[in-house]
């Protein structure tokens, strides 16, 4: 036998043996890999149920009577389905919860939406000229993000009320704004910066303005990154609860995170409606999540994959 011979039928014998020893292969992977997907899985749910219990007995205590909550030996289901309570915790006498909602949302909207249109071109800005003193603006806005209103409320108090803006609406507006804005102009900046300067040239050699560029080149390709300061931007500003507490004193006036404290009384806690104003306030925030959680998932992620 020759030298070529030998070799044809080591490859013959070769090729032959492979797809079994390639089935063998998957076949004990696949047997490996099925305990790590029944652990994850576990580990999962488990985790799931972690975060997911407390609104559970939040929803069932939203549902009971005060005595029912109260009992010595309390269950997690109710004994009783109470529903009634979703409708009569807007008529309470405790705060007039209706216009504590209308407050909330037109505080938070209006906030992001100044935060949006201040925000946009600062970052745009930063990110594509060089101008003196650009790091020292860009590390002056992220100081801003050291401070809390909690820590200046005084200070906010005595500034709005000089100026005529104390107990508003507008004064929240412009704290919420204040105090949301650095996030939203860096969280933007970084995704102005990536966009390469090349696509602004190529623009303007077509004869494109600047504000063209900005709003029909620059925006679509930013657009995950607009939409992840806006869902943090507005459920920052809708959870807020410090300096509404103090700027607003008017029942009317407050929002739903400050109105809920309302339930709470030195004696006596109307634990139902406590559990459902709860549940009133963090559904538009959850609903808002369903609704971008694409465009949000794409805006934290972006740049961690070359």
């Amino acid at each position: 036998m020759t030298v070529t011979e030998t070799a044809l039928v080591t490859t013959r014998g070769t090729g032959a043996r492979a797809p079994q020893i390639g089935r063998k292969r998957r076949y004990t992977e696949d047997q490996v890999s099925l305990p790590r997907v029944i652990l994850r899985m576990a580990a999962g749910l488990l985790v799931l149920l972690i975060f997911v219990l407390p609104y559970l007995i939040m929803f069932f205590g939203s549902v009971k009577t005060k005595p029912q909550i109260r009992s010595v030996n309390p269950t997690y289901f109710p004994t009783e389905w109470h529903w009634e309570n979703f409708v009569t915790m807007w008529s309470t006498p405790e705060t007039p919860l209706p216009y504590n909602l209308i407050s909330t949302i037109i505080i938070a909207v209006f906030a992001t939406l100044l935060v949006l249109v201040v925000s946009l071109p600062a970052a745009y800005y930063t990110a594509r000229f060089k101008f003196p003193g650009r790091m020292v603006f860009l590390f002056l806005v992220i100081v801003t993000q050291m401070l809390q209103p909690a820590v200046l409320t005084s200070g906010l108090f005595r500034q709005f009320t000089t100026l005529g803006l104390g107990d508003t609406w507008a004064a929240m507006i412009f704290i919420n704004a204040a105090f949301n804005l650095s996030f939203a102009v860096w969280i933007m900046h970084s995704f102005f910066a990536g966009i390469p300067k090349e696509v602004d040239e190529a623009a303007q050699i077509d004869g494109a303005g600047r504000f063209t560029v900005l709003f029909k080149i620059n925006l679509p390709l930013v657009w995950p990154g607009i939409v992840t300061a806006i869902v943090f931007t507005f459920v920052a500003c809708w959870n807020e609860f410090a300096a509404s507490l103090v700027i607003l004193s008017t029942d009317k006036n407050q929002p739903l995170s400050v109105a809920l404290t309302k339930f709470v009384g030195q004696y006596e806690t109307s634990w139902q409606y406590v559990f459902g104003v709860s549940i009133v306030a963090i559904l538009p925030v959850v609903i808002l999540f369903m609704l971008i959680e694409k465009r949000l998932v794409g805006g934290l992620t972006a740049g961690s994959v070359k």
